[in-house]
């Protein structure tokens, strides 16, 4: 069976992207028009339920979706490749990483959960797993891990994508299956290439979280602070972020 996604550039190396919790495929921004096509071809991939795959039946789990990015890059041909992850994409790509560490050549962490539980106090716990049915909890989610500093025209834009962007259910169950991620053991002390960014004004993943749940783990992971950005780089700081991913791309090591 084919999974939908869609690609753009035509360089000799394979960068697959999953998204995040608000996000899908096609939900990327203009982070995607600074991405350099001469050096890799570019796959953005939705989770089940989310973007071209809404409707389609799946468990949400981290396992599932990782093996779903194996089955994109088995269509595509790509033995080896490397991993972009918004959000709840970053422990979807750890996942991926341990499954099969001989297939990727790097790790791209942006504002990226980590392969260990997530904590939240019982405000947070409420605020987030209302979310399926609450767009006040998106809009909420969103404005904090920004920092309560964007117009809300960007906050309502976010919102209404991940409305319009993802089923109800899936929301809901991919939602435990990432604030639930605990294999930290199983890519610990992986000597990959990892860059890992984050934003600035980002209360929830940004550079203290990461700092605990990312760098502990590969000892050549950089981080990289994105200025005027929060939890949504690739629209805060588009052309930041895609310097940032384009030059980690080209100084990975010839393989």
């Amino acid at each position: 069976m084919s999974i939908a996604h869609h690609v753009i550039g035509s360089g000799p190396r394979t960068v697959l992207l999953t998204h995040g919790w608000f996000g899908s495929a096609a939900g990327w921004g203009p982070f995607v028009d600074y991405l350099d096509r001469d050096a890799a071809r570019w796959v953005f991939t939705d989770v089940r339920g989310f973007g071209d795959r809404r409707g389609e039946q799946g468990d949400q789990s981290l396992e599932e979706s990782a093996r779903d990015l194996l089955a994109v890059a088995d269509e595509l041909g790509a033995d080896r490749f490397t991993l972009v992850g918004h959000s709840m994409g970053g422990a979807v790509i750890q996942r991926v990483l341990a499954l099969a560490p001989d297939r990727v050549e790097g790790l791209v962490g942006v504002t990226p959960v980590g392969a260990m539980p997530t904590p939240f106090d019982d405000a947070g716990r409420g605020l987030f797993w209302g979310a399926a049915e609450s767009r006040d909890n998106r809009f909420g989610i969103i404005d904090f891990t920004t920092g309560n500093r964007n117009t809300p025209v960007f906050v309502n834009a976010i919102v209404d994508w991940s409305l319009a962007h993802s089923d109800v259910d899936a929301f809901a169950r991919v939602l435990d299956a990432w604030a639930g991620a605990d294999f930290a053991d199983e890519v610990r002390g992986s000597e990959l290439p990892v860059l890992v960014a984050v934003g600035e004004h980002d209360p929830a993943l940004g550079a203290e979280t990461v700092t605990q749940t990312w760098m502990p783990l590969y000892p050549n992971a950089r981080l990289e602070v994105v200025a005027n950005a929060g939890h949504y780089p690739m629209f805060e700081a588009p052309v930041h972020l895609a310097t940032l991913v384009n030059g980690f791309v080209a100084d990975l090591p010839e393989g």
